[in-house]
């Protein structure tokens, strides 16, 4: 397994592989041919970043068999997905900030991202794994209340797109098996989410097909592929922590 971070580094922007405590530093694109240079770093001296800059943030929902049992819903006919904004990313770390027009229940959602790592447009579920990069710890932030209070249009887009809703990271990791990962959400230390990737309704393959049809997908753009049951409230004060195995952890404050 290899993680792939994204740093500043005496005010550069750099990216590297993650080794331990140390940072090997590589140039060029990471998501075509980078080179390696000569150059490690600690990690003490770097200033974590998103492990890449999206040109999409795509996220799933009703994807979960558990969760669908739970709400009383069916399996989907095809993956259902909403886009978030891309001025909600925040850096892994930074504060979740309540948006000064709303004061009701903001959500915190762990779940699983996949990172694409070549162009890709109408590839087969069976082209997918050689077209997507790795994949990073999301938590897709949600003002839940939002979602239905216009009865005659569900504001998903609105609730999810707000500044700060958008985390991702610590890393993107490569070579591992996305169909078996666990992931856990901790709210103030204490366990909220625990489910398998193998719960899923459209794996990571059929999820990436189904997008690629529908729009092109570029080298660095995220998919969150949808949270399960445990999902819930932050209070002001909060540290929630979204953690999959094999990859890393993410930690953020709901200021």
């Amino acid at each position: 397994m290899s993680c792939w971070i994204r740093f500043k580094y005496k005010e550069k922007i750099c990216f590297g592989l993650s080794e331990d405590t140390n940072i090997s530093v590589y140039d060029g694109d990471m998501f075509s041919n980078p080179k390696k240079t000569d150059q490690v770093l600690n990690h003490s001296d770097v200033k974590m970043l998103n492990p890449c800059c999206p040109s999409k943030f795509i996220a799933l929902w009703n994807n979960y068999q558990t969760l669908a049992k739970e709400k009383g819903l069916n399996k989907p006919k095809n993956p259902l997905y909403l886009n978030k904004a891309i001025s909600s990313i925040i850096n892994p770390g930074e504060n979740i900030i309540r948006p000064k027009s709303y004061d009701e229940a903001i959500f915190y959602e762990g779940e699983l991202g996949i990172v694409i790592g070549k162009k890709s447009k109408d590839i087969d579920p069976d082209q997918s794994k050689e077209n997507i990069f790795g994949y990073t710890c999301i938590n897709d932030v949600t003002a839940m209340d939002i979602v239905k209070k216009d009865s005659s249009f569900d504001q998903w887009t609105r609730s999810k797109g707000f500044d700060t809703f958008g985390i991702f990271g610590p890393c993107i990791a490569t070579d591992i098996d996305p169909m078996n990962l666990q992931i856990q959400s901790k709210l103030n230390g204490d366990i909220v989410q625990n489910y398998n990737t193998s719960d899923m309704f459209f794996n990571v393959y059929e999820i990436v097909s189904f997008l690629s049809k529908d729009m092109t997908l570029l080298p660095g753009d995220v998919i969150a592929c949808g949270t399960n049951a445990g999902l819930g409230p932050m209070l002001s004060g909060d540290v929630i922590e979204v953690k999959i195995d094999n990859i890393g952890k993410i930690l953020n404050t709901n200021a």
